[in-house]
């Protein structure tokens, strides 16, 4: 485990000797940062993470910005590809009594603190960048051919014929139309 904390110590920052004015970072993520978090729903990880920290008098401003492709499973089809990502976040650094991450954008480091952790934000911003629903662009365009979507095509067709069906049998709904149009 020890292994794994000097790893993400270049996620490190130590504002406290930086001069006012902004920094640059630049993070190369890979599939290494994410088994830190043991998070293995991706397969492979090839992501830019740039910060700009600018530094204030009385706080530091960051914003992060992340590009790159993530190798993840389609939903539909099991089938792995690549997904490009791109997010973007700012995180406004304070100081106060004490420690506090309760707020998404803002987070609270007590008075005398002279280090942050950048890794939670990264993470979260890719993590965050992943579409809800992944579908494999080959899925859309009809160009992957897999067992898995053979299946789904041989259900799709009585689908739909329910549907239909299921429109024809209710005439109640036609009456409801027709007097929704005459009140025109």
């Amino acid at each position: 485990m020890d292994d794994g904390m000097k790893k993400l110590k270049e996620y490190t920052i130590q504002f406290v000797g930086l001069k006012t004015g902004i920094h640059h970072y630049d993070y190369q993520i890979n599939d290494e940062f994410f088994e830190f978090f043991e998070y293995d729903d991706f397969n492979h990880v090839d992501v830019k993470a740039n910060l700009e920290l600018e530094k204030k008098p009385n706080m530091l401003v960051l914003r992060f910005d992340i590009k790159g492709s993530i190798n993840i499973n389609c939903d539909v089809t099991n089938e792995p590809f690549d997904q490009p990502i791109e997010n973007s976040l700012e995180l406004v650094v304070k100081f106060g009594e004490e420690y506090n991450d309760e707020y998404e954008d803002l987070l609270i480091l007590p008075h005398g603190e002279y280090e942050l952790e950048l890794q939670q934000y990264i993470y979260e911003a890719i993590v965050l960048a992943i579409p809800y629903k992944r579908v494999h662009p080959g899925v859309e365009d009809g160009s992957l051919k897999s067992e898995m979507l053979d299946k789904l095509e041989e259900l799709q067709p009585k689908q739909k014929e329910t549907k239909e069906e299921e429109e024809e049998i209710d005439p109640r709904w036609n009456k409801l139309k027709k007097l929704l149009n005459d009140n025109k």
